[in-house]
């Protein structure tokens, strides 16, 4: 059974830590200027970092590629569309508030991951290549198309967000020091190539700040009494009914593509990510600093149940690709002996 990661358990505490000592006036005015700084330097690493090359590659096989930013940024935003619908009008007193349902919405609007997608089809010995370019094409396109898909998604539940005035603050906050990195890339990149593990120290201290901040601001405006332990379990249910649907959807699509087994390993498990990494700073960005503690929860659920999961279907997928090699090698020798 896969553990709690480290980095869970650091945002699990950053949640804590705002639940009992909450940031407010004047330092949590300060913490707000922080993040800001601290999100820049995020993405200006990340442009840095890619390759140019991973960019080109990416758009080869279009088939593989479009099936992973429609899994990606249709099929979730339909599928937390129809459930919320569905949900509020056959069970309309049986579930959460609006808070949490604009926590799903939004989910479903985010770019996959990067790490854990690439690392799962590894582990399923599927087409690593096609999902390093997937993954990377998506939380490009994300940065556009998120603040778009939520400001459309959300306006269902009355959020009143602006897509427009969305893609500006994002642009500005996350795609300009990404576009900088890029540029910046002949200088900057072998050093973040060469202390890989400090930036990724750097990335994931910068998420732990932004929960603790989104939190204390939600503490303040009194989140514990608005979501109760019922309310986490029946969004960990609900996200886990989209992982599956995702799931199945995904391999059913690669099927009627007429993909190989390699590739739509790939398709599933980059159709099927919701980034953490992405999604915490885009919140922090596009919703009031109030609301982005209850938005992200269904994200941090979703994204340990995701892991979990797909671990256990990459394993799986894994073991079945091991096995059938190993059967081909053991009737190889007897078709040997066979032949005259």
């Amino acid at each position: 059974m896969k553990r709690l990661d480290p980095f869970l358990l650091s945002l699990i505490a950053a949640i804590a830590l705002a639940s009992f000592l909450p940031c407010r006036g004047q330092m949590e005015h300060i913490l707000q200027h922080v993040v800001t700084i601290l999100i820049t330097f995020m993405f200006f690493f990340q442009g840095a970092k890619l390759e140019r090359h991973a960019i080109v590659d990416s758009v080869k096989d279009w088939k593989l590629q479009g099936s992973v930013l429609l899994c990606t940024f249709a099929l979730f935003p339909l599928l937390g569309i129809g459930l919320h619908l569905l949900f509020r009008s056959v069970f309309p007193d049986a579930l959460f508030g609006e808070d949490l349902w604009s926590g799903i919405l939004f989910l479903c609007c985010l770019p996959s991951t990067v790490q854990s997608s690439i690392a799962l089809t590894s582990i399923a010995k599927g087409n690593v290549p096609a999902a390093i370019c997937a993954a990377t094409v998506s939380n490009i396109a994300g940065i556009a198309l998120t603040p778009l898909l939520t400001g459309l998604v959300l306006g269902h539940v009355g959020a009143g967000h602006s897509p427009l005035e969305s893609i500006l603050d994002v642009s500005k906050e996350l795609l300009l020091p990404f576009a900088l990195g890029q540029i910046l890339q002949k200088w900057v990149g072998p050093i973040v190539r060469r202390h890989k593990i400090l930036i990724s120290f750097t990335d994931r201290g910068s998420i732990i700040v932004v929960v603790y901040t989104a939190f204390s601001s939600a503490v303040v405006e009194g989140i514990w009494h608005r979501v109760s332990g019922a309310h986490l379990l029946e969004v960990a249910l609900l996200d886990s009914l989209m992982l599956a649907l995702v799931l199945v959807l995904s391999h059913l699509m690669g099927d009627g593509l007429e993909q190989t087994t390699e590739n739509k390993i790939a398709l599933q498990f980059c159709g099927s990510k919701k980034s953490l990494a992405s999604g915490v700073p885009m919140a922090s960005v596009i919703f009031p600093a109030a609301s982005v503690g209850i938005i992200v929860l269904p994200l941090m659920i979703y994204h340990q149940i995701q892991l979990f999961t797909c671990t256990l279907l990459a394993r799986r997928y894994g073991r079945r690709v091991l096995a059938t090699s190993d059967q081909g090698t053991a009737t190889s020798p007897q078709r040997r002996t066979a032949t005259p």
